[in-house]
């Protein structure tokens, strides 16, 4: 773990997505830069290292005025408290990324028709038990081509809710090849189970592929990205709270959106949100994205944190129990604050 001190920065995701304004950890204000501050292990590298002098560079650092000292205070909480939140490691992450997604992704390959360039396809895809993609191509596409000469490609999934830089994607490098005919009918079963109007499986000109998985970027968010082998990818098993956490989210920020807010103040002493509303939830915790005011500031701040479960949660029932004992404790918090 590394020392640092934390400085809210207003980062603005500028394009077609909202604006996003996300917490920065400031190793100093000349060259400011972003550390992981959770560690990932399994073999994975974190890209934003707080060995070197990298990161993402805010011009207009120096022009901002001093921090209200009880803001600083409140920075130094919510950073301590995010940096010992257990989360699930990359390998976990990426896996449960891949397999509870939409079934869609960008496959990029070696251009046939366009000699030295990428090409790029918006794909259909399942992965199989081990987390390979699997595929079923017409013989005419421009990428089943590029496929047949060069089998190498790479293959980004956004995650399921993924709506601007602060949200997950994966990039899975690797060969796709032909599956050997006395496997396309397992295959076809689990290809269908993700797609199941996908009636052109078995029309002539379309082949089932799959793609053997050989490195993996990921990139969680801001301060939280890197790599991890294939071989650690097919070990690892999607976390199975991510399979319904979606739907147990939609049903808080849809009617119990206060409940949350009030987790959060309960969760870091003194950070009051004017809103919450829960992204993704797993078997150890749930991330948050918060909206707030600094205190001494006039811009309101959106960002991500993450509520730490008191114990790891097992099944959906669990999770229920889990979510109330959270809104109780922090009622009860608040009323004794009051």
């Amino acid at each position: 773990m590394v020392s640092f001190t934390p400085s809210f920065l207003s980062i603005c995701l500028c394009g077609t997505s909202p604006l996003y304004f996300l917490p920065v950890f400031a190793f100093n204000p000349s060259a400011i830069t972003i550390s992981a501050v959770n560690r990932p292990t399994h073999h994975s590298t974190t890209a934003l290292s707080a060995e070197k002098d990298v990161g993402h560079g805010v011009r207009s650092a120096a022009k901002m005025g001093p921090i209200d000292p009880e803001e600083l205070k409140l920075q130094e909480r919510l950073a301590e408290h995010q940096s010992n939140v257990p989360k699930l490691g990359f390998p976990t992450d990426v896996r449960t990324l891949v397999e509870y997604n939409h079934g869609f992704a960008v496959m990029s390959t070696n251009s046939v028709s366009n000699s030295g360039f990428p090409s790029g396809s918006v794909v259909a895809f399942a992965p199989d038990s081990s987390g390979r993609p699997l595929f079923v191509f017409s013989s005419m596409s421009s990428h089943t081509k590029d496929l047949l000469k060069d089998g190498r490609c790479s293959l980004t999934i956004a995650s399921k809710e993924f709506k601007g830089a602060a949200d997950g994607r994966v990039n899975l490098l690797g060969e796709c090849k032909r599956v050997p005919k006395e496997e396309q009918e397992a295959v076809r079963e689990t290809y269908l189970k993700k797609h199941p109007g996908a009636f052109w499986v078995d029309f002539g000109d379309f082949t089932w592929y799959r793609m053997e998985v050989a490195d993996v970027r990921f990139v969680g968010g801001f301060a939280r990205a890197g790599s991890i082998t294939g071989e650690s990818y097919a070990d690892a098993s999607p976390d199975v709270i991510s399979s319904f956490g979606p739907h147990v989210a939609k049903h808080m920020n849809d009617d119990h959106s206060s409940a949350t807010v009030a987790m959060v103040g309960s969760a870091v002493e003194g950070l009051v949100v004017d809103a919450a509303e829960i992204t993704s939830i797993d078997s150890l915790g749930m991330y948050v994205k918060v909206t707030r005011t600094p205190k001494g500031g006039n811009l309101p701040q959106q960002f991500k944190i993450r509520l730490p479960f008191s114990r790891q949660v097992e099944d959906r029932k669990d999770l229920k129990g889990m979510i109330m004992e959270m809104t109780m404790a922090a009622a009860s918090k608040a009323e004794e604050a009051q």
